[in-house]
């Protein structure tokens, strides 16, 4: 083999793309191999650097190679603790858990119990089925219109994206999906805050209805903060409506915060914001420190499933029980969840100065350093409230762009229309200006080559 070969990025590019699966995504739009990274920055089998606003879809809190991180895991590893250890415990798991017991809401905290599961957030959402299905004794999951919570085959069902499904035939039944808040292609074509008004009003009235049709669910499942819906945040009034709803039927409420949880929104668990608590809380990404790891966060009175009821080979996984430790000490010894939310000010204000100036940017929303960017058609025509259509050419063509000057970042919602920024929440305010150069560039490129 030629060693010049191994500085090129196509060489491993054309080796991925004979062995591994045609399922594979971010290859195609992302065309690089990955050498280093540190920080909020990686660096390419070329030499080339990039600003990452993908962050492991908002897995790496702390960024890339976090110095103390990285000593951590070195000190585990010569420590002589075993790495694998299915549901024994250690003083390394007792301590992750006792930290990250100290994130929750009191009335949480007080009674809470937790389950590890198989190292990825879909498995704990699959956790948090069966555990309310059992509790309850009841099938049916009422889900929203935009929702990601996985790949495997109950969290499937209850994703919103049909592209996923479409290859797929029967998932596991009982699902109803519901309207979920997102004002600016509100799905009673109202907009504005009469959005979560009547979505609120919509899943009250639905699920008190004796002739609805839905039975009484066994859960709720929401993300506070929809991620690969498109960013969108529900609104507290909302949330609180379907905290009171579901409180008062007794209907377990399942919070999603695989994505938006541990500081990344500027609180802590994004539901927070609404004041509400929910039932259980599904935890992955971030939590592990850049490892996998993932957990279902309960109430104790839902506590009845019998030993064995739910597993996973890796739930043991002890070096990211580590990491993750330490990065909740950081995070919360170096005020990162307020800083998340200043850096999200900040990196907004660059977004709304292009929106301002750009017919391609239909919204500019998010909630701390999960930010996103509506691109719609300028070309297009307007709907019933006024909005141009999605621009999801445009959204790809941006992307593009800003990949070529040295940024990356991910695409989602409606017809991949909607440009999504997942910093790490170490983000530098000199970093978020360069993120915001890059961005305008990219605009007023697309801008030019219109006229």
């Amino acid at each position: 083999m030629d060693t010049s070969e191994l500085l090129r990025n196509d060489f491993y590019l054309a080796r991925q793309a004979e062995r591994e699966s045609n399922a594979r995504s971010y290859p195609r739009r992302f065309p690089l191999a990955l050498k280093s990274a540190k920080g909020c920055t990686v660096t390419d089998v070329e030499g080339r650097t990039y600003l990452d606003c993908l962050a492991g879809a908002g897995t790496l809190a702390l960024g890339h190679n976090h110095p103390e991180v990285i000593d951590t895991l070195k000190d585990v590893l010569s420590s002589g603790l075993p790495l694998h250890t299915l549901d024994l415990t250690t003083p390394v798991k007792d301590r992750f858990v006792s930290d990250l017991f100290a994130t929750l809401p009191e009335e949480l905290r007080r009674e809470a119990k937790i389950q590890f599961c198989s190292p990825s957030g879909t498995d704990a959402v699959e956790a948090a089925i069966k555990l309310a299905k059992t509790a309850t004794g009841r099938t049916d999951i009422v889900c929203f219109r935009g929702a990601y919570h996985g790949m495997s085959q109950g969290s499937l069902s209850l994703m919103g994206s049909l592209g996923p499904k479409a290859g797929v035939g029967q998932l596991v039944p009982g699902a109803h999906f519901f309207p979920y808040p997102y004002s600016y292609r509100c799905p009673f074509g109202r907009g504005g805050e009469e959005t979560a008004r009547l979505a609120g009003e919509y899943f009250e009235r639905a699920l008190r209805d004796p002739e609805g049709g839905i039975n009484r669910p066994a859960a709720v499942i929401l993300e506070a903060v929809q991620g690969e819906g498109g960013v969108i945040p529900a609104p507290a009034e909302w949330l609180r409506k379907v905290r009171e709803v579901t409180a008062e039927l007794g209907i377990p409420l399942i919070i999603d915060e695989v994505q938006s949880g541990v500081g990344r929104t500027g609180s802590f668990y994004a539901f927070e914001k609404a004041g509400i608590v929910p039932d259980i809380v599904v935890l992955s990404k971030a939590i592990g420190g850049g490892l996998p790891l993932a957990v279902t966060v309960y109430r104790s009175s839902l506590d009845v499933w019998k030993p064995g009821a739910h597993a996973g080979t890796f739930r043991g996984n002890q070096l990211a029980m580590a990491a993750g430790q330490k990065t909740l000490e950081i995070i919360e010894r170096d005020g990162l969840v307020a800083r998340a939310a200043a850096a999200g000010e900040r990196m907004r204000a660059h977004l709304e100065r292009i929106a301002r100036n750009s017919a391609y940017v239909g919204e500019v929303r998010g909630a701390g350093l999960m930010l996103g960017i509506e691109i719609v058609d300028p070309a297009g025509r307007r709907d019933a409230i006024g909005h141009l259509p999605h621009g999801a050419e445009a959204a790809s063509a941006i992307q593009a762009d800003a990949f070529r000057q040295g940024l990356i970042m991910e695409t989602g919602g409606r017809f991949g229309s909607v440009l999504r920024l997942l910093p790490p929440l170490i983000i530098s305010d000199a970093e978020i200006d360069q993120v915001g150069a890059i961005l305008a560039n990219a605009f007023d490129r697309l801008e030019r080559k219109a006229a």
